[in-house]
């Protein structure tokens, strides 16, 4: 391994800290918050991750130090990864002893959806939720199983982004399937969970009763989905029975005709595994633009000639079109919109994914401030709009603290 900067020290009330772990396929993500101030901060003490495991040229950063080249262990990188954030952090403790890890674990199932401490049971049961979620389950459940083996009394809570989605109507949660498969748990349950709990804090804090309306948030990142909520409590949502439903996303299909997928097997001929790969890694925007899974980036191929040009237009075209079709159907499960609130990644930061798709709901009400949206102002609807438009930064993280404290108190 290279030569490892040395990261600054933090300051904290001395109280004990919570770690939040939030595990990908590709990545490891974790902050640390001190838990002597109350209320929690919003801000960690400080963050990183490590990206690209399982790749040719894995990274680390955290607060105060920039990314810097790691090696990792060809044949267990994961575990390589988790040691590598366990040692940055027991180097910075400086005395003061970590309480609790929160991790956030996608899928809790028909059993789970309020945060609950991790033993042996509880772990086996959320084994049982991987195939639901096969980009982050098992790699959450890898880092559980590991801080078991190897602290067997730290308090490890379990932060469900189903959890959120448990408020929605029955008839929103089941699917049109034979009643057997209800029973058997096949049912709409919806995701980014932490991120919508977020959003049902910071909203009413910034924009007031305005957020207690009809109200729908689009998550756009790697992953997306919508929610729509109504008094802040989530009413419906576009990923479902798993993370592949709903609107499309960077390599993820989003919904598709069930009959795409028997025609693949059947006169493709491509096995279970292959369909798979395709559905979670080789589709949505990459797939259809052959350039990117990032939107930032097929947008400058917009206007090129030839199949790149048509390739990279018609993906942005298709991602904006799941959106605006979406953001419709879950205004008339609303009845109508007060508030369309754009968070994530591309949420966040890609003004001119808010333009395409606001400019394709005017028929809404809803009309842009353009210097706003430009500068990703926290309001970007214009005067006369009416429909609220925002920008709210997620912060799933602090969510994740916050309940795992509840959890253990």
């Amino acid at each position: 391994m290279s030569a490892q900067p040395v990261a600054p020290p933090v300051e904290s009330s001395g109280a004990d800290l919570v770690v939040v772990l939030n595990c990908g396929s590709s990545s490891i993500k974790f902050a640390v918050y001190d838990s002597g101030i109350d209320p929690l901060p919003r801000k960690a003490l400080w963050n990183g991750k490590v990206q690209g495991i399982g790749g040719p040229s894995p990274d680390f950063g955290e607060s105060g130090v920039e990314p810097f080249a790691i090696d990792l262990d060809a044949g267990k990188p994961y575990t390589g990864a988790l040691a590598l954030i366990r040692d940055r952090i027991l180097a910075r403790l400086a005395g003061r002893r970590v309480g609790a890890v929160a991790h956030r674990v996608v899928h809790g199932g028909s059993k789970y959806f309020k945060p609950v401490r991790v033993d042996a049971g509880v772990l086996d049961d959320l084994r049982g939720y991987i195939p639901l979620a096969p980009l982050h389950q098992p790699f959450a459940l890898e880092a559980v199983a590991i801080l078991l083996r190897e602290y067997p009394r730290l308090p490890q809570v379990a932060c469900f982004d189903t959890g959120f989605h448990h408020t929605i109507p029955k008839v929103e949660q089941i699917l049109p399937l034979p009643w057997d498969a209800w029973e058997r748990g096949v049912r709409r349950y919806g995701f980014h969970g932490l991120s919508y709990a977020y959003m049902a804090t910071a909203l009413p804090e910034r924009h007031g009763d305005a957020a207690r309306g009809r109200t729908i948030v689009a998550h756009l990142g790697s992953g997306a989905s919508l929610c729509a909520m109504r008094d802040l409590q989530s009413v419906a949502t576009t990923m479902g029975f798993s993370a592949l439903d709903g609107l499309m996303m960077g390599t993820r299909t989003g919904a598709l005709d069930p009959g795409a997928v028997i025609y693949l097997m059947e006169i493709e001929k491509l096995s279970l595994e292959d369909v798979g790969q395709m559905l979670y890694h080789r589709s949505g925007l990459l797939g259809v633009s052959g350039i990117s899974s990032e939107p930032r980036v097929i947008v400058k191929h917009e206007d090129e000639e030839g199949e790149a040009g048509e390739r990279a237009r018609i993906a942005l075209a298709l991602y904006v079109r799941r959106i605006v079709r979406e953001i419709g159907a879950m205004a008339a499960v609303l009845g109508g919109l007060d508030m369309l609130v754009f968070t994530a990644g591309v949420g966040e930061h890609n003004a001119f994914i808010r333009e395409r798709v606001c400019r394709d709901l005017a028929f809404l009400g809803v009309e842009l401030e353009e210097a706003a949206n430009e500068a990703n102002a926290a309001v970007i609807s214009a005067p006369g709009s009416r429909v609220l438009v925002a920008v709210e930064p997620t912060n799933e993280e602090w969510i994740a603290a916050r309940q795992a404290l509840a959890a253990i108190a």
